[in-house]
């Protein structure tokens, strides 16, 4: 709870200031924009901290949203496929992908950065080639199907003109809630996170721990492809090439700005949707503040994970220090 309020308060502080050196940060559509890229990003950063409280990482994130999101609208205009089994192909497509990063790492022992970097080139390098790297859009055919990324609910009281609540707002919710009870109230979750804390001691307890990294795996896939889904709905057309790019870190950087220590066995789901919105904010922050150079958000993201991974050390070392002297009393 320590870290969520910590979170809470860095959110706030930076809000604050922000609408404080912008006059367009509080407009309705600036705000509305706001809480469609922190549901999008937070759909996403909800599975890599699947993988994170299991000390692991994946890289592949971006490349896997890249993939989803350009084969989605290439199957239905180009393949003629129906829609339901467009969605059910995509959705395979990501679960594939999870479940072979669980194998590889679970049966061959890779180590999860090296797997995930592959995928990370491959997924796109895939996308490019049977998209002929061609820009990939939905045009006419489907602008009902559209209106799940670019749909609006009204607000009691409020003109739909000025301001409504994005669709995959209400998609977070459902998959933060549901996350949440997942990895808090069900024996899967506690398994997640005895894995994450110490991997052998899991195992010598009688958790399947294979089975446990793949499931992680699938769901962070899983999230990335749903992630594609509603980033292509958003914006109707994407290039292969740039698909999803550094969204790994956006998603990462919320993780453990939320709570999820690198080192795995912890991790809170409503931490890492607040963390989402801090890096939207800060991303947002930079796009309107003037003085702010637009060229620097890249170092601010590394700035910030690096932030969180020293913060993670000194917390395990301050804690380690008050044990050792606890126990010498």
């Amino acid at each position: 709870m320590k870290k969520i309020f910590g979170i809470s308060g860095i959110f706030l502080v930076v809000f604050i200031l922000t609408a404080l050196m912008s006059e367009s940060f509080l407009t309705p559509y600036n705000l509305e924009r706001l809480i469609l890229r922190t549901s999008l990003f937070g759909i996403i950063s909800i599975g890599v901290a699947f993988v994170i409280i299991t000390s692991g990482i994946d890289l592949s994130i971006g490349s896997v949203i890249c993939l989803i999101g350009c084969g989605l609208p290439w199957l239905l205009t180009k393949m003629s496929f129906s829609l339901p089994v467009t969605i059910l192909t995509v959705l395979g497509c990501s679960l594939l992908i999870g479940w072979m990063h669980g194998l590889l790492i679970t049966k061959l022992k890779l180590q999860p950065f090296v797997v995930t970097l592959c995928g990370l080139l491959m997924y796109r390098g895939i996308t490019r080639g049977f998209t002929g790297d061609q820009t990939q859009g939905f045009g006419q055919v489907f602008k009902d199907l559209r209106w799940y990324g670019e749909g609006r609910v009204a607000i009691p009281g409020i003109s739909m003109e000025t301001f409504g609540i994005p669709v995959p707002f209400f998609i977070l919710l459902l998959v933060a809630v549901m996350a949440s009870i997942f990895l808090n109230r069900t024996i899967y979750g506690r398994y997640l996170m005895a894995l994450g804390r110490n991997e052998q001691a899991a195992r010598y307890s009688g958790i399947n721990t294979d089975r446990m990294i793949i499931l992680a795996y699938v769901i962070c896939a899983t999230m990335a492809g749903l992630g594609g889904v509603l980033f292509i709905l958003d914006v109707n057309s994407a290039q292969p090439v740039d698909m999803g790019n550094f969204y790994e870190l956006y998603a990462i950087a919320a993780a453990v700005l939320g709570g999820c220590s690198l080192r795995g066995g912890q991790g809170t789901i409503l931490g890492v949707v607040i963390g989402a919105g801090l890096m939207q904010v800060l991303r947002n922050m930079i796009t309107l503040v003037d003085w702010i150079p637009t060229h620097i958000e890249y170092a601010v993201i590394g700035a910030v994970i690096l932030a969180g991974v020293i913060a993670d050390e000194v917390v395990k070392r301050f804690a380690a220090a008050r044990r050792a002297a606890a126990s010498k009393a």
